[in-house]
């Protein structure tokens, strides 16, 4: 189960700080009024479906970017592919939540060295707010370095980092532990606009020379199946120049994907194939070129990293 990540991502100054001469696009080597989008799929390895309908989706073009759980069941199947395509754009979905009912995980690490993340099962807590909550941030920097670890040394080599279910953005001291990571290994990450308006602690800790994008779209349960394909459309179409993320969920509404997520309709397996539908249709096509949109992904914000 997603947050709603509708939302504007902005390079703000801090305090004694000036804001950065030139746009996100310009920084990239872009002309100021450059539509760029990046596509990108959350919840890599969770499921073998996803893994599937991800990569096809990668294979069409039109899906730029994905990033991976690592602690979910089918991690290794998706780095053989990250592997095989080393300029695949992958980053790292860092993982502190467990949601659906049955169909769990937990740490890479040892639970007795970060037992402040797990639920009474012993599996990562379902919701956010309730990791977040209960979390140990040492025990957290312990797990996420821990799964940065395991996928480089599983050949991934990460171009972004984010947070399922926004945990890492929950509190000051889980987002100071998340930039602190993200910088330990020079990659950049996603952090929204709206979540500033919440809390005051983002413009203590980040830096002038920290790497944002312009904005964050993505669906919510407000929209009814048959208007999903109208939403997007009318989003793409009204896209404004800098680079937009558009966070999407790819599978297949097949057995393993109505079984993994059966009581939750919400991101479950039809969700996530009206997703990969749009998504890889002639018309998100047509909507790129005829919007002038061009694609681009983490790995070249990445490389604005110091």
């Amino acid at each position: 189960m997603k947050r709603i990540l509708v939302a504007l991502l902005v390079l703000l100054p801090l305090a004694g700080a000036h804001a950065q001469e030139k746009t996100i696009a310009e920084r990239l080597g872009y002309p100021r009024d450059a539509k760029l989008l990046i596509v990108h799929a959350d919840d890599l390895g969770m499921a073998h479906s996803v893994n599937a309908a991800t990569i096809k989706a990668f294979e069409t073009g039109l899906v730029s970017s994905g990033s991976i759980m690592v602690p979910c069941p089918w991690f290794s199947e998706i780095a053989a592919y990250a592997r095989a395509n080393p300029r695949a754009d992958l980053g790292l979905h860092l993982t502190l939540t467990s949601e659906w009912t049955s169909f769990r995980w937990g740490p890479l690490s040892s639970k007795d060295r970060v037992s402040s993340l797990l639920d009474k099962d012993g599996y990562f807590y379902p919701l956010e707010t309730d990791a977040a909550s209960h979390a140990d941030p040492k025990e957290v920097e312990l797990e996420i370095t821990a799964q940065v670890e395991r996928a480089r040394a599983s050949g991934v080599q990460p171009t972004h980092l984010d947070s399922h279910m926004g945990t890492l953005y929950q509190n000051k001291a889980l987002f100071e532990v998340f930039l602190r990571v993200a910088r330990k290994y020079k990659l950049p990450v996603r952090v929204a606009r709206a979540w500033f308006g919440r809390a005051d602690f983002p413009a203590e800790i980040l830096k002038t020379d920290d790497v944002y994008i312009d904005r964050v779209l993505d669906i919510n349960t407000s929209v009814a199946a048959n208007d999903w394909a109208s939403f997007y459309s009318d989003a793409i179409k009204k896209l404004e120049p800098g680079v937009t993320e558009v966070v999407i969920h790819l599978a297949y509404d097949d057995a393993e994907m109505r079984g993994a997520t059966f009581d939750h309709p919400n991101w479950g397996a039809a969700w996530r194939q009206r997703d990969l539908d749009f998504f890889t249709s002639d018309a998100f096509r047509k909507l790129l070129q005829e919007n002038q949109i061009k694609l681009i992904t983490w790995r070249e914000l990445g490389k604005l990293v110091k």
